[in-house]
């Protein structure tokens, strides 16, 4: 009995491919929480405690789907793999991202995402861009199970900070590197081996070979699609979906989940995945996020006009801990009305004053029209689910990808199920289902 957010919605469609009997109950009227999309654009006014309803000149309400939380997919990711695998790509329409941006010294760069770009690429000088280039056939050559692709690097002990040496990497190559490829948040990675570093610059690379223009895909009419998309692969397998449920308590046995009542009613169940806001006495606050939803009128300067992209701000950068995220999308996703923007910011919040930290990235999409600002507490799990059998999710980070969102996913499953998640498994139980002549 999943309860609630994108996380529930995804994990109860593959329990339920995987033969489980599934109840999901959500206390709001719409699927996935606070990973869903707003519409129209005066609920995203109300939302935000705005009295004033918005100005003609933001065209008609129902135009605007607005993601709460900002992700993109990453083309060879966990996340479209799970959606491929679980056939819920069926419902739902993606668009190439146009660009992946990185700031450097005030002001912003593309990611170069072809050989050509990369060497015509500012970020670098010629002779930094040559030792770039055999960093990437190193990286692009390397293989986990053939020792001969090393070249002298132990991937389970060399750090990442001696493999930029061995290289000879300069600190502007290494901060692009390791935060607009590689897509690290801080720098602790450094000193961590190298083996997950190299398999995220991997990843970046086949997930930008699928388009050519960045590695990012972005569903049409936003994220909302996701945990609906999910919830439709349920009801398939007979998972059954109840909106609108107040949930009054989660009902306990001697330290085991057994069931959750609403309205008066039990719902009984042996396993319950649900986010946080469900279970504050089994989880403890990390931290918080801020998020500022901005509506412009134009699209980001020196970004060659895209209708949609990702900057990246590391935290080197600025003075941070933690790296600046700016995701843009508009009315080319059916998300904005005609000739709109929606730039989201967001960072882990690192001082008492949030709004100040995110100055340099509201500083890039001046001028705006209007913002709607959040902060929110990060909570994880203090219980593992083991005992009590009750898996909560861990809240969304600042990341502006779902690879996190999907090691989560897969963590859960784990402790639910006592196994791995396996895609080729699942993929086997859609044949049973769709037969082989539908993948």
């Amino acid at each position: 009995a999943p309860l609630h957010n994108g996380h529930e919605c995804i994990l109860s469609g593959i329990m339920s491919v995987n033969g489980k009997k599934v109840l999901h109950m959500d206390r709001n009227p719409y699927y996935g929480g606070e990973s869903s999309s707003i519409t129209p654009l005066e609920e995203l006014y109300k939302r935000f405690g705005l009295n004033d309803s918005p100005p003609e000149s933001m065209g008609r309400g129902r135009d605007w789907n607005v993601d709460l939380i900002p992700k993109f997919l990453m083309a060879n990711g966990q996340l479209v793999k799970m959606l491929l695998y679980t056939e819920v790509t069926r419902y739902l329409d993606f668009k190439v991202v146009e660009g992946s941006f990185v700031y450097k010294g005030g002001k912003i760069y593309k990611v170069p995402s072809t050989e050509t770009e990369a060497l015509a690429s500012n970020l670098m000088g010629m002779f930094e861009k040559r030792r770039f280039r055999k960093f990437l056939v190193f990286i692009a050559n390397f293989d986990d199970n053939d020792p001969k692709t090393f070249e002298g690097v132990d991937p389970k002990v060399t750090t990442m900070r001696d493999v930029y040496k061995k290289f000879d990497l300069g600190q502007d190559v290494i901060d692009f590197t390791g935060h607009a490829l590689a897509l690290y948040r801080t720098d602790d990675y450094l000193d961590q081996a190298c083996l997950e570093s190299i398999n995220r610059i991997k990843l970046y690379s086949e997930s930008l070979a699928r388009y050519g223009k960045s590695p990012y895909l972005y569903p049409l009419y936003g994220l909302g699609e996701l945990p609906q998309g999910f919830a439709r692969l349920s009801a398939i397998y007979g998972g059954t979906y109840m909106l609108n449920k107040p949930v009054e308590e989660i009902v306990t046995e001697n330290g085991r989940v057994v069931g959750v009542k609403s309205e008066g009613e039990i719902a009984r169940c042996k396993q319950l995945i649900c986010d946080p806001s469900y279970v504050p006495d089994r989880v403890r606050k990390v931290g918080q996020v801020i998020r500022v939803i901005c509506v412009l009128s134009h699209p980001i300067k020196n970004t060659n006009d895209s209708n949609s992209c990702q900057i990246i701000i590391p935290q080197n950068q600025v003075n941070r801990n933690s790296d600046i995220y700016v995701c843009m999308i508009s009315y080319a996703h059916n998300v904005a009305a005609q000739g709109k923007y929606i730039a989201i910011v967001s960072t882990t919040v690192e001082t008492s004053n949030p709004e100040g930290e995110i100055e340099p990235a509201l500083e890039l999409l001046e001028p705006i029209d209007q913002k709607f600002v959040a902060i929110s507490d990060l909570y994880e799990p203090s219980d593992d689910g083991t005992e009590s059998q009750i898996f909560s999710s861990r809240a969304y980070d600042a990341t502006t990808h779902f690879e996190t969102t999907c090691n989560d996913i897969k963590d859960i499953y784990k402790r639910m199920t006592g196994s791995d998640f396996d895609f080729e498994n699942m993929k086997r139980k859609q044949n049973d289902v769709f037969g082989e002549d539908e993948q």
